[in-house]
């Protein structure tokens, strides 16, 4: 099965939150500067605080505020986020500081359609706390993925990545103050390439400018991808 994504027109996409929502909001900035050809068509948060809703109210974008909380299990709870999902019709999911892991129906029901950013350069240090992961390991360099989601806790197919390298004085506060503003670019990049038609999910694999992704896009400081 072919996931395009885009087959013409404006790219419709629903971006998940639990926090700050600065990549919510780099998303946001890119529509409104015109680089991004996307529809943002709904704004989901599993928790009420969560301050990128208010960066979705001030844009206009309707929200659904859907706490894990009032649900029995994960099952029920993905359940709900994803019949908002199919109301809003969006094509492309995107996981923004999404602290929810989601189980394998979901993933299922939107096979190729959901991607999400990771601080680190997947496979290496899937889950939390990676800088301090990598700082311990004694790592070069750090960075962070754009992945496609899937039932496994971030591994699914690693789409574009960007690398920093790692300073004899940096502790996690640093690593994550310089890698922060480069995943917003990271994200923006990759989202334009699925707005352009040029990535897209083709039978389990990744698909970009109509060639099989074999190795993870690199992403330049200056914020393209190739």
């Amino acid at each position: 099965m072919t996931h395009g994504l885009k087959q013409q027109g404006t790219l419709k996409a629903a971006v998940l939150i639990s926090g700050t929502g600065s990549n919510l909001k780099a998303l946001i900035d890119a529509v409104k500067s015109g680089r991004l050809e996307l529809d943002i068509v709904r704004v989901v948060s599993n928790r009420a605080e969560a301050g990128g809703i208010g960066y979705a109210r001030a844009a206009n974008i309707p929200i659904s505020i859907i706490s894990h909380k009032q649900y029995a299990d994960r099952d029920a709870h993905d359940d709900a986020v994803a019949r908002v999902l199919d109301d809003s019709q969006a094509e492309l999911v995107v996981l923004a500081g999404y602290m929810r892991v989601l189980g394998a129906a979901f993933t299922a029901r939107f096979n190729g359609r959901v991607i999400n950013l990771h601080p680190s350069l997947l496979p290496l240090y899937k889950g939390l706390d990676t800088y301090n992961r990598a700082l311990q390991a004694g790592e070069a360099e750090i960075g962070a993925s754009i992945h496609v989601v899937t039932s496994a806790l971030d591994s699914g197919p690693v789409i574009a990545q960007v690398r920093i390298p790692v300073n004899n004085n940096d502790d996690a506060a640093s690593l994550k103050h310089r890698l922060g503003p480069l995943e917003h670019k990271l994200l923006v990049a990759t989202v334009e390439q699925f707005c352009q038609g040029d990535l897209r999910f083709d039978c389990g694999q990744l698909v970009f400018r109509d060639q099989l992704l074999k190795q993870p896009l690199q992403m330049s400081h200056n914020g393209t991808i190739q």
